[in-house]
């Protein structure tokens, strides 16, 4: 059986996936899934065994001319590998009026949420096959689920398994137990205050650890060379993709992060992970899997704190993240 995704963003989005992929593969052997996925995250699918062909896209830079991205060369060929093979379903999992756009390309029954759990209604006018998944629940469970129903199993009980093979991520030579530190985010009310994550460093390097600071734009990291300052076992880290991002998080000792998507592949890694939220709720979208702690500014008393920037997270001191490093260490040591 082959069937075709359509799953193009964003990180987090694309990393939720995984594990229907792998409850689909467990109860129909042999199944092959090919993926169309945003050109940013191409590395993600390949890391699952049961993903045949990664198909990209790049609606974000498409869209900033769409007229120009229709008539052009990479359009034409984005047709003509989402049609080159005769799948037996198509399923929508990003539940988008773009995701369905896309799935009308290829001859074959197109599977998505129904109208009213859907995430754009209008999605739902181009399935074949509707299926109400409730939304009172976390992202991995509902994509978990809307498989289980498009590909006619029942959803396994357990948690959830991502499948990834870490051996693809390992360094090697480490020596050392380190830290890494995901400082940076898309919206300014997502971040932790630098003056908390100077704190936290030194912390950190008092327990005898050395932090490393990946980054994906000029800001994060300047932000990132103004922390290392702090001390010479804080390392910047070069440039990287995806896959050298993973190969960093998974030699980790810990990993502490803001609501970020790299906090999602630290959690599919199965890192133990201190998740920092501010403005937003993880209970839907938070990072999901084995030895994860979610710590939420709002269910702190602020008291007398100073008001940081952004002031959400004042009450989200680095001695209570720190608190939470050391007890989930003790849960997974």
């Amino acid at each position: 059986m082959r069937v075709l995704i359509i799953k193009t963003s964003s990180m987090g989005d694309v990393i939720h996936t995984l594990p229907a992929l792998t409850d689909a593969a467990e109860a129909i052997p042999g199944i092959v899934f090919d993926w169309v996925v945003e050109e940013g995250f191409a590395e993600i699918p390949a890391w699952h065994a049961s993903v045949g062909r990664v198909i990209t896209v790049a609606i974000r830079r498409w869209r900033k001319s769409p007229l120009a991205a229709m008539k052009g060369i990479e359009w034409k060929a984005f047709k003509t590998q989402i049609r080159k093979e005769n799948y037996d379903l198509v399923i929508d999992a990003q539940g988008l009026f773009k995701s369905a756009v896309l799935m009308r390309l290829v001859k074959a029954p197109r599977a998505g949420m129904d109208s009213a759990t859907v995430r754009e209604k209008v999605a739902s006018w181009f399935y074949h096959r509707k299926f109400h998944i409730p939304r009172e629940q976390h992202a991995v469970e509902r994509t978990r689920q809307l498989f289980a129903q498009a590909l006619g199993y029942e959803k396994p009980s357990r948690r959830g398994d991502y499948a990834i093979d870490y051996s693809k991520f390992k360094l090697g030579g480490e020596r050392d137990p380190y830290a890494v530190f995901l400082h940076g985010t898309t919206r300014h009310d997502k971040h932790w205050p630098e003056p908390y994550w100077r704190e936290l460093c030194k912390q950190v390097v008092k327990q005898g650890y050395e932090i490393r600071l990946p980054w994906g734009n000029d800001e994060e990291r300047e932000r990132a060379l103004r922390l290392a300052d702090i001390s010479e076992k804080i390392k910047v880290l070069p440039k990287l993709n995806l896959q050298g991002v993973a190969a960093e998080l998974q030699g980790a000792a810990f990993v502490v992060s803001v609501d970020t998507g790299l906090g999602h592949l630290s959690a599919a890694l199965n890192r133990p992970t201190v998740a920092l939220y501010g403005p937003t709720s993880p209970n839907l979208v938070g990072t999901y899997g084995a030895n994860q702690r979610h710590l939420l500014a709002g269910e702190f008393p602020r008291g007398d704190l100073p008001a940081t920037d952004p002031v959400v997270m004042t009450a989200l001191t680095p001695r209570r993240v720190w608190r939470a490093v050391e007890e989930l260490q003790q849960e997974t040591s």
